[in-house]
Formats: C-alpha cells, structure tokens, sequence
C-alpha cells in the first residue's frame, strides 16, 4: 500500500546521476514527481522511463521535475540512461531505505515497487499511481492529475 494521500513525504537524501547528492527538502516549494521502479534494463521498467522521457516535455512545461529511483548503483543508472537517453536523473537506494520510507519496496523480495508520487510543493503527497504490469499508465495519470490541479 502506497503512502496515503495528504501525507507528508519522507525527506531523504541519495546518490544521483547528476553527480551530486540529491536531497529531498532541496526542492521545497516545486512540486515534482518520484517514480519507484524494481530495475534498471528490465522490459517493464524500460518501458516505464521512456514513457517518462517521451512525455518529458509535459513535465517540464509545467516545471514539474522527474526523479526515478530504484535499488540499482549509480554506474548502472548512468548506463541506463545514457542508453535510453533519459533527460531526468535517476537516484540511487542500495539498502532500499528510501523505497521502504515511501511503502515502495516489496518485504520479501526487498525489491521496489512501481509506484509514482506527485508530491505538491510543500512534499505532501498530491498524487500516487502504483500497478507492477501498467508501467506507462504511471506518466498519463501524473500528466492527468498535475493538469486538473
């Protein structure tokens, strides 16, 4: 079960592939989008960061940032989205804290979930999409919810 709409997002901090370390309360005062995703070259989540980087100008005509995040290194995000060209950066969690932080990691298998948040600018959790097999219907929900807002 995702984090309940309303609620305040869990402030965090990790790696990125914009070299720098991306922290959450960075970004206060922006809305923005975080999307959970199990792993990097996979089929559906391949499907799902492109879907993201073919609607990319959505998101930055209206100034709505895009972050995805997974368990995987930081080298091997680089090489995930150097190769699918992705324009958004993707963020680090090897211990999967973040992913459980936002109810985003799958307790057996201790694998993240796909579930996108729309967080509104003060963090608070303004939209949520989350199904493992409906991985572009995460970026038209986001689109859909930050257009009616």
């Amino acid at each position: 079960m995702a984090l309940a709409l309303g609620s305040q997002a869990p402030d965090f901090q990790l790696p990125s592939t914009s070299a720098k370390v991306f922290q959450l309360k960075d970004l206060l005062g922006k809305p923005l989008i975080l999307f959970f995703y199990p792993k990097d070259f996979t089929k559906g989540c391949t499907a799902e960061a492109c879907e993201f980087r073919d609607q990319f100008s959505e998101f930055r005509d209206m100034e709505v940032p895009v972050f995805g995040i997974s368990r995987d290194d930081i080298p091997t995000h680089e090489k995930f989205k150097k190769a699918h060209q992705l324009p958004f950066d993707l963020l680090s969690d090897p211990d999967g804290k973040v992913c459980k932080s936002f109810d985003a990691l799958i307790p057996v298998l201790k694998i993240p979930k796909r579930v996108t948040y729309l967080l509104d600018e003060n963090h608070r959790i303004a939209g949520i999409f989350e199904g493992l097999f409906e991985n572009k219907k995460h970026v038209s929900a986001m689109i859909a919810k930050l257009k009616k807002a």
